[in-house]
């Protein structure tokens, strides 16, 4: 498995739409940690290539991340919200895509990587069934036990137990907006009820910014800790400058549908506050929002775009991806040495 084959248990959170880059992926593998490949987005021929680039910069083990597709939301959900943002943005097509999912799956099995993780949906057993044959292995993102116990059962390899601190979409198989009410699961609790109710290993995400971080996953069952929002300002990553700016300052993070008709964890904007009443609507409310996303990038404009950021986003260092992972684990080790040390005193 290969989380056995670490140097260290550090798993880069593959954070889709440009954070995440081939240099980045590298970086982190060549530490000895795992890196990933953000595929979201991206047509099956540029994650072709972005594969290739990795392999150029690295012979270690990386993994590439894809979404599993939502199902086609109702236009009348949706168009009302649409033409209320186009009164004041400039806005584009909302439409549906299954985000090119069966193109990039017949890729991975023609051009293999050791891992491809999910997000948004468990794939069935018949498409896990294809990566196993040419020997890949089937990570899958879950928020709740209830899909800890789908994605085992479709035979999963690995779950990542995503906690609601964590920064970008949830990973939720469905985004239930009658679940909106109630409090999502914490990672901290979530590791404990998942590790209770399946034997696969978890790898825990969702605010792990430090090496403390990391040991208190780790002794909560996890096997390796997924960290994102942490890497945000290494010089690898695409993270834009007026976000990598952003996210050092102590601003609170809130969960949103405004950007893309699903919930996602970003630093509190205006944008955000105006428009907490978003439907459901994932991915066509990404596409409607893609033009004034677009135009706040450009103007480093902070307020209306989308800052995805976990809870503890104030923590990131800017410092290569290598250098972090390095230093991560250090601490990491660090911390599970002080741990040893106060049980073997008797605390």
């Amino acid at each position: 498995m290969v989380l056995d084959e670490l140097g260290t248990p550090i798993v880069l959170a593959p954070m889709a739409g440009g954070p995440s880059t081939p240099e980045l992926a590298a970086a982190v593998s060549e530490a000895g940690g795992l890196g990933f490949v953000a595929a979201g987005y991206l047509p099956a021929a540029e994650l072709a290539a972005r594969v290739k680039s990795t392999r150029a910069l690295t012979a270690a083990t990386f993994g590439v991340n894809l979404f599993y597709p939502s199902t086609p939301s109702p236009t009348d959900r949706f168009l009302t919200y649409v033409d209320d943002l186009g009164r004041e943005f400039p806005v584009g097509e909302p439409r549906y895509d299954s985000d090119d999912w069966d193109a990039k799956l017949t890729l991975l099995e023609s051009d293999p990587v050791a891992v491809v993780s999910t997000t948004f949906g468990c794939p069935s057993p018949a498409e896990i069934t294809r990566l196993h044959v040419v020997g890949t292995e089937v990570w899958v993102t879950i928020t709740t036990v209830a899909e800890a116990r789908a994605a085992a059962a479709a035979g999963a390899d690995v779950l990542i137990a995503q906690g609601s601190e964590a920064g970008g979409h949830r990973g939720s198989f469905v985004d239930d907006p009658t679940e909106d009410t109630a409090d999502p699961l914490t990672l901290l609790a979530l590791l404990q009820l998942v590790r209770e109710a399946v034997v696969v290993p978890v790898v825990a995400a969702g605010g792990i910014a430090t090496g403390a971080g990391i040991a208190a996953a780790l002794a909560a069952g996890a096997a390796a800790a997924q960290l994102g929002t942490a890497f945000l300002r290494c010089p690898e990553a695409g993270t834009a400058p007026f976000i990598r700016a952003a996210i050092t300052a102590d601003t609170p993070t809130m969960l949103t549908r405004a950007f893309t008709g699903r919930r996602a964890r970003g630093l509190r904007n205006r944008f955000m506050l105006e428009h907490t009443d978003a439907p459901v609507a994932y991915p066509e409310i990404h596409y409607a929002t893609g033009p004034l996303r677009a135009a706040a990038r450009a103007a480093g404009n902070a307020e209306e775009v989308n800052l995805w950021a976990g809870q503890a986003h104030s923590l990131a260092a800017e410092l290569p991806a290598g250098e972090l992972v390095r230093r991560l684990s250090a601490d990491t080790k660090s911390a599970l040495e002080r741990a040893l040390s106060l049980r073997i005193q008797g605390y």
